[in-house]
């Protein structure tokens, strides 16, 4: 049981950004983000309904709660959408990955938690490995869209280590990660009902198969489905071995976007995405004796 919750959250986390992309844009990628957020409260909801775990959050708790929901699942989620339709989904899981640097770095910054050689390393790597795919587009005429997209990527992923920050930070007061995960969820939902009514974007839902289809992935699978795994996976094997899947969401994704002609086949994408997930290796510690960096169990992989 415990290999098919890592293999199901492997598969579905790294293939978050294809479904995104097969999404499209029917409606605005906040109302698509809306529906996903707030439907995944709805499913948390009622599972903590179910269960009335104990570790309940403290009213002090409340705003590192509220800081993860809305840079872990809102605003990180909403920009990794737009980098995927300007850019490539095997890019966007490509550059997400880098988050398995970036997150220790927070820790660092605001935790105080000690930085290992091995994540610069591994960092170094994953920056080469962006490199590596960008170049071609350098050369293209849309390769400022493609770049503007990656930013935007790099900026999601920023926003996803400052949450997994506050996560780990809840972790510490043993905050049940159901109720965060409610409480996350809802937040990042309310501020994104709250985006698109100052917007004046208007709401409706999509009934193409391409579009609900992909939302029931994302809701149920991506957000839902893989977090209960992944928090068993943290309970049974550790929050550092859990994190290990991270590592070859470059290659699936890369895979993926190739299959569904989303990317063109290359050796800079083979060689990119081989990069990308040898760094993340590295940073990860996979291999080692000690893994002395523990992944919080609340971090987000997802998305």
């Amino acid at each position: 049981m415990t290999n098919f919750m890592y293999i199901f959250c492997l598969v579905v986390w790294g293939l978050n950004f294809i479904a995104v992309k097969i999404q499209g844009t029917p409606v605005s990628l906040e109302l698509s983000l809306t529906y996903r957020l707030s439907l995944t409260a709805v499913l948390f909801l009622i599972l903590l309904c179910i269960l009335k775990p104990a570790g309940k959050p403290k009213k002090k708790d409340i705003p590192y709660i509220i800081v993860f929901g809305v840079c872990n699942f809102a605003l990180s989620y909403l920009c990794l959408y737009y980098a995927t339709i300007l850019s490539s989904a095997a890019m966007v899981t490509l550059i997400f990955s880098l988050k398995v640097i970036l997150t220790p770095i927070a820790l660092r910054i605001f935790l105080k938690e000690p930085l290992h050689f091995r994540i610069l390393i591994g960092g170094m790597i994953g920056v080469l490995a962006v490199c590596i795919v960008i170049y071609p587009s350098l050369h293209d005429i849309h390769g400022f869209h493609d770049i503007k997209g990656i930013m935007i990527a790099v900026l999601g992923t920023i926003l996803t280590a400052l949450g997994d920050a506050s996560s780990a930070r809840n972790a510490k007061k043993q905050v049940n990660p159901i109720y965060a995960n409610v409480l996350g969820f809802a937040a990042g939902g309310i501020l994104l009902w709250a985006i698109v009514f100052i917007k004046g974007q208007a709401v409706s839902l999509p009934t193409s198969l391409s579009y609900l289809s992909a939302l029931f992935y994302l809701t149920l699978f991506a957000s839902f489905g893989a977090w209960l795994f992944y928090l068993k996976l943290v309970e049974k094997i550790g929050g550092a071995k859990s994190g290990y899947m991270v590592a070859l969401f470059p290659a699936i994704g890369g895979i993926a976007s190739v299959m569904i002609g989303d990317s063109e086949p290359s050796i800079y994408l083979a060689a990119g995405c081989l990069f990308s997930c040898l760094g993340a290796a590295i940073a990860l510690g996979v291999g080692t004796r000690k893994d002395k960096v523990k992944l919080v169990e609340e971090n987000s992989v997802n998305q």
